[in-house]
């Protein structure tokens, strides 16, 4: 499965590789990174959106998560990737505006990661 993580925190991408050394060395998981929603979407057009998760954060410069989401569920219809939003604030307003926009899951960072790896495994195995 390959897993598209959006986020303009640049050392998201060693955490991630260090939480998921197992499921990246098995081949269960493939990570790609993008360090804005432009990223984001530059590299779902260019990889024929060969990423079947998608995990945004919400608060970034330019294209925000909840934006990014929108043109994602706009765009790719067959089959809808998978997009879970990532937010520091569990704000009301920012979770019900991304289930409105077709969200599948709302995180709060800091991320647990041993709920995540559960998570995604869950949607592997769907």
């Amino acid at each position: 499965m390959k897993i598209l993580v959006v986020d303009d925190e640049k050392d998201i991408q060693a955490l991630f590789e260090q939480r998921f050394r197992k499921e990246i060395r098995s081949g269960e998981m493939e990570f790609a990174f993008a360090f804005s929603g432009e990223e984001a979407l530059i590299f779902l057009e260019d990889s024929g959106q060969e990423a079947v998760l998608i995990l945004s954060d919400i608060n970034m410069p330019g294209i925000s998560g909840l934006e990014l989401l929108r043109r994602i569920k706009e765009k790719y219809k067959e089959p809808p990737p998978i997009v879970m939003m990532i937010t520091a604030y569990g704000d009301n307003d920012n979770h019900q505006t991304a289930m409105h926009l077709g969200a599948n899951d709302f995180l709060t960072k800091p991320l647990d990661f041993n709920f995540l790896k559960e998570q995604l495994k869950g949607y592997l195995h769907d």
